[in-house]
């Protein structure tokens, strides 16, 4: 019976977790791609060893347009037909040579004795000798060397390992996504994001809000009961775009609340992005209203499976409805309130679809949380180079802490006593 659930578990957590942790270390991105990669002398190799590697005036040797004298160019004039004895005199005389101006080798080869006298014809010999790496797209880091050496640079073996590093196009393994994350300044404000929308929703809304609509609605007559915990699953069964939708006419400047004060005096403004605190304020109205309507079932289903006679007996005794909740309703939720509080701090770690659709993030980043920014950066970039190997890595450290946090909630809620036998066998 268990094989069936093992294979679930294998296939639609365990293994996405493991390719998750396996892309974390790797550069990925749609600038790399996902198969093997070329070699290209392009801008940001160029840059890359002058930067990284402090070879300035090799990255300015490799942008430069040479013109070096060798067997392929001389190979293809005789293919096309020209002067042979122009062409014997090249390979004689010029074979070998590199000239880093296009004036230096025309200026050679009007020197030489069959040098034709039209200039347009030296010039269409000296562009056959033209070599530049730059444009080309080599196999392997030979190839690309050899190129640089037919294009007449010389590299010593430091330098051959730099241009090989700096020029690779392709994926590699790597640990610089964690290290990035560290010295990125941004993730100190984003982690902040994080903290303020899980623990700020999950205290106000689905922990404490849902408590109060499951204990009110406990105490009423059962049919208005249905109704309220009805009306309330309304926000979670509205399809995400609609739902926020109405939050947008309900902000925005030509929407409700403007309407509303308007006729106070207040002009007309969106009260959605105009300030941090009132972003903030939306963001978690907006996710608390859906998680509300969670808590507030599995508490009512709870509170319901309490036996009635412990109600009628502290009737008996005398005691109010304060003290009822107190002494025999929260003692016997101890274990929904820690499932709900497991289950709805991973689900706010990793939602982001409610704050993508209302702010995506903005004001200026104000609500950018971690796994909307992991989802920006591996999917949906602006600068659009898709960073999938560090998206992938913040998604882990995602992972890590929803570990940490359960194992902790495991712990202060004392789970071993939770599922211990009863001390008295009835």
């Amino acid at each position: 019976m268990l094989a069936p659930a093992l294979i679930f578990v294998l296939l639609f957590f365990l293994l996405p977790v493991v390719m998750t942790a396996v892309f974390s270390l790797t550069n990925m991105s749609t600038a790399t791609g996902i198969s093997n990669g070329t070699y290209q002398i392009s801008p940001s190799a160029l840059k890359s060893l002058s930067s990284e590697f402090d070879l300035p005036d090799l990255a300015n040797k490799l942008s430069e347009t040479r013109y070096t004298v060798d067997r392929k160019g001389l190979d293809a004039l005789k293919a096309s037909g020209g002067d042979q004895g122009f062409v014997n005199e090249i390979d004689t005389n010029l074979l070998g040579r590199s000239y880093e101006q296009r004036r230096d080798i025309e200026g050679a080869l009007r020197d030489l004795r069959n040098s034709p006298a039209n200039i347009r014809e030296v010039k269409k010999v000296a562009d056959v000798f033209q070599r530049s790496v730059g444009t080309t797209k080599f196999e392997s880091a030979e190839s690309l060397l050899e190129a640089i050496s037919r294009a007449g640079v010389s590299l010593r073996p430091a330098e051959q390992r730099a241009v090989a590093t700096a020029s690779y196009t392709g994926w590699a393994w790597t640990t610089d996504n964690y290290k990035r994350m560290t010295s990125t300044p941004d993730t100190r404000k984003i982690l902040t994001n994080t903290l303020l929308y899980v623990f700020g929703t999950l205290s106000l809304f689905n922990i404490g809000f849902a408590l109060v609509l499951a204990i009110s609605t406990h105490y009423l007559p059962q049919k208005p009961a249905g109704w309220i915990r009805g009306i309330w699953l309304l926000p979670r069964i509205t399809p995400p775009v609609l739902y926020v939708l109405l939050w947008k006419w309900f902000a925005w400047d030509t929407g409700f609340i403007s309407a509303v004060m308007s006729a106070f005096g207040v002009p007309a403004r969106n009260w959605m992005l105009d300030s941090t605190a009132n972003t903030w304020t939306f963001v978690i109205l907006i996710n608390g209203f859906v998680g509300a309507s969670m808590g507030m079932l599995v508490f009512s289903s709870a509170i319901n499976a309490i036996p009635k006679s412990q109600f009628w007996a502290s009737d008996v005794d005398g005691a109010n409805r304060l003290q009822q909740i107190r002494y025999i309703v929260l003692p016997q939720l101890r274990w929904p309130i820690l499932f709900v509080t497991c289950y709805q701090t991973l689900s706010l770690l990793t939602s982001f679809e409610y704050i993508l659709l209302a702010t995506d993030g903005g004001p200026g980043g104000t609500t950018e949380v971690w796994a909307l920014h992991a989802f920006h950066t591996a999917l949906r970039n602006y600068a659009g180079n898709l960073q999938y190997g560090y998206g992938a890595a913040l998604a882990m450290i995602l992972v890590c802490i929803g570990l940490f946090l359960s194992a902790l909630y495991l712990k202060l809620f004392r789970f071993k006593e939770l599922v211990a036998k009863p001390r008295i066998e009835i």
